[in-house]
């Protein structure tokens, strides 16, 4: 193993670790501190996944709530011994400035609304983190970080696969063209929704369906795998339940052309089950992953036969402790809010493209 592969597999397992890496004359050393992170928006993924994931990290800390249910403020101030200071609701969030606990804001609110979360953080005086999409529209999404930049604070963007030591070396593998030239890259990631009632259905949270949820990690892995963004799109949606999917569609596949020259075949659904991989062509074989977008599990495997040796990671530990890093050694991150809008700008192209029947160009 080359030096620079021991140096990413050791920097991958500091940062499961949750241990912010410092440049020094004596090399790369670790340092500790911890910033406070309030969760904005206590729904499943605050619940099952990101305060979980908060407890792992080394230089994050649960400083605050921002809830509009009294009830899941009693539980999670009881669980996690949250002072009644550092409780908020909606209409209270502004007074978040006031909380010298409170380092990093993470919005983690329905997709309609994380405009109306990020920009009052964000003239709190705090950095944010924003749950992916960054927004439904390019003009929220401009408004974003236009705040954030008028505070002098960092946007980020909650895109975990991009903190995966696994998918990092899915990405290499392309960008050095270990297996060749990339030629085509197929991705898909899809669940059959369940409650009719949720947000996700509802247009008007969530700015459309399944393209909106979980095509956008497939979209992702496209760019990434590239290293480019797409030059242009074509899309199509279908919907064999009309009640349900009232207002979203229900299945929509788009295909990403790249300057290139690589093509990107990309579906995304609420309806087809066992959709959750990507696999990249290129001259000498092909590599991939399934599952791909799972938090956890996910597998990788190329046609050599040559084993992944990454280590498995809590994903949103390691992005919000690699956050609290920018901010602790003032670097960007590398999923800021233009990336965000960058995605969301192809995500409006495709429903646009899907609209009008022909391919829109993105450049």
């Amino acid at each position: 193993m080359s030096l620079d592969r021991r140096e990413f597999l050791r920097a991958s397992a500091l940062a499961v670790a949750g241990v912010p890496l410092l440049k020094s004359g004596l090399g790369t050393v670790p340092q500790e501190k911890k910033l406070g992170f309030a969760l904005v928006g206590l729904g499943s993924l605050s619940t099952n996944q990101i305060a979980p994931a908060l407890m792992k990290t080394k230089n994050c800390r649960l400083a605050g709530i921002v809830t509009g249910t009294p009830a899941k403020a009693a539980a999670w101030k009881a669980k996690y011994n949250i002072p009644d200071t550092s409780i908020y609701n909606y209409d209270t969030i502004e007074s978040i400035a006031r909380n010298a606990d409170v380092d990093v804001v993470y919005v983690v609110t329905p997709n309609a609304l994380h405009a109306r979360d990020v920009i009052k953080a964000a003239k709190a005086g705090k950095h944010v983190l924003c749950e992916k999409p960054m927004e439904v529209s390019t003009a929220q999404c401009e408004a974003m970080i236009a705040a954030c930049r008028k505070a002098g604070k960092q946007l980020a963007i909650g895109y975990r696969c991009q903190f995966d030591p696994t998918h990092l070396e899915c990405f290499r593998l392309a960008r050095e063209k270990v297996l060749g030239d990339v030629r085509l890259i197929d991705a898909a990631f899809g669940f059959p929704a369940g409650d009719p009632g949720q947000w996700r259905l509802n247009a008007a949270l969530s700015g459309g369906g399944p393209m909106m949820d979980v095509g956008i990690y497939a979209l992702q892995s496209a760019c990434l795998l590239t290293g480019e963004s797409p030059v242009s799109v074509s899309a199509t949606t279908t919907k064999t339940d009309p009640v349900k999917f009232r207002s979203v569609e229900e299945t929509m596949t788009f295909d990403l052309k790249f300057p290139g020259g690589v093509i990107a075949h990309c579906s995304t659904s609420y309806k087809v089950p066992g959709l959750n991989r990507f696999t990249v062509h290129a001259d000498r074989g092909t590599f991939g992953m399934e599952p791909a977008y799972n938090y956890g599990g996910n597998r990788a495997w190329r046609s050599d036969n040559v084993p992944f040796t990454t280590p498995p990671v809590d994903q949103f530990a390691m992005e919000m402790d690699d956050f609290a890093n920018c901010i602790i050694n003032g670097k960007p991150t590398r999923v800021p809010g233009e990336q965000g809008l960058r995605d969301v700008k192809i995500m409006m192209a495709a429903y646009e493209s899907a609209r009008v029947g022909r391919v829109i160009s993105l450049v």
